[in-house]
């Protein structure tokens, strides 16, 4: 019998496997991934960025452990030699009624502690000369960073601390038992004392296998970006973001270097038909019926009907894509980028029509269910993982 299991190989399932190793280094541990690698979903695909946390709540689990979590993440990068900076960013408002939303992010900013910089226009050009805006905000902490070379190394130190991980593994029934789970999965079942859920896109599912009823939905929204071309990557030095509108729940395009160099511009973000749909055809469905059959989808749509409805004309159109990439950077043309790989969010929708803003964990009969864990996950992971272990106890 195992004493942990963990059910989900991205960023947080590992960075949980690698925290009780780390405490627990006699303990038993399995972690359990239904792809053929780590990572494969929403940490394969995201922008790799280490949040600073200056949008989140201040007193948030999202604030407070991404502020951690980016000064955890940096020394883990440090400590094993993986590939990262922390190069910062700029966020900019491009027009008079984004001034106001521009001073409330750096009041929320220093809430946060964080040390953030008002700009005038001529200082953000300082920093990026081609962006063009009124004022904008410094956030040195911002970094850079492949999640998936992360993932692979918190996979590691598992192992050297005797974990036993399975690839190809996909958890198909959940028994309850007076001394915890048996996991059925269509490679064999395996017993453990206590379960840890990190299933992401189907985080929700398995809750609802263990027993528990999550109270809300995962709804897929893929995040579709483009990259600039290679003779067009002087356009951005760094990271440029706009302000957030505060009632939409996604930030806005916005231009990522990456740590290889390239630079990825976006996303937009559109309702998915499959939950681990990456392009505009892919269709499932059981999802599909699942998705459009929720009442919270109809409530959130009735909210952000003029955002939601510009998304999609985003996602069919470049020129209209491009539109938006020319209110920081006027110069880029449609020639200048080229489409790039998707992301898909698995956010977490209550039956009200009200996103569920924070980290959302549950807790079961010795099992625990991490059923909203969006961005900044990744850059919390380190952080989320010491936190669900200091809920439990290993005999």
């Amino acid at each position: 019998m195992y004493d942990l299991a963990v059910i989900g190989g991205g960023i947080v399932g590992l960075a949980t496997g690698m925290a009780i190793a780390q405490k627990h280094p006699n303990s038993r541990i399995l972690v359990l991934e239904k792809e053929s690698s780590w990572a494969y979903h929403q940490t394969g695909h995201n922008s790799g960025v280490i949040h600073s946390g200056i949008y989140y709540k201040p007193g948030s689990l999202k604030a407070k452990l991404s502020h951690s979590g980016n000064l955890s993440m940096v020394n883990f990068c440090q400590q094993h030699d993986i590939a990262h900076e922390v190069c910062g960013k700029v966020i900019v408002a491009t027009t008079q009624d984004e001034l106001p939303l521009l001073e409330n992010l750096y009041k929320r900013g220093l809430e946060n502690n964080l040390n953030v910089t008002k700009l005038s226009a001529e200082e953000v050009q300082e920093i990026e000369p081609h962006v063009s805006c009124l004022a904008g905000i410094k956030v040195p902490t911002t970094g850079i960073v492949d999640y998936r070379e992360v993932c692979l190394k918190y996979a590691e130190l598992i192992q050297i601390q005797g974990g036993d991980l399975r690839l190809n593994t996909k958890v198909l029934k959940i028994i309850n038992t007076n001394t915890g789970q048996i996991l059925e999965t269509d490679r064999g079942s395996y017993e453990t004392k206590f379960t840890i859920n990190c299933a992401g896109l189907q985080s929700d599912r398995i809750a609802k296998l263990g027993g528990v009823n999550p109270q809300a939905k995962i709804i897929p929204f893929r995040g579709e970006y483009y990259e600039l071309t290679p003779e067009k990557r002087h356009l951005v030095k760094n990271l440029i973001y706009p302000v957030p509108n505060p009632e939409f729940p996604f930030l806005g395009v916005h231009f990522t270097r990456m740590i290889d160099g390239s630079v990825h511009a976006g996303p937009n973000a559109v309702l998915g038909w499959r939950r681990e749909g990456y392009k505009k055809t892919d269709f499932d469905l059981k999802d599909f019926l699942e998705i459009i059959t929720y009442p919270g989808l109809w409530k959130l749509a009735a909210k952000y009907y003029d955002e939601g409805i510009q998304e999609i004309i985003r996602s069919f159109s470049k020129a209209v894509f491009v539109q938006s990439l020319q209110r920081l950077i006027p110069e880029i043309r449609s020639e200048d980028v080229i489409p790039t790989h998707a992301g898909v969010r698995a956010q977490a929708l209550m039956n009200d029509g009200f996103l569920v803003d924070d980290f959302l964990i549950i807790k079961g009969e010795n099992a625990m269910h991490i059923c909203n864990a969006p961005s900044p996950a990744a850059t919390a992971s380190i952080e989320i993982g010491k936190a669900i272990v200091a809920e439990i106890e290993i005999s």
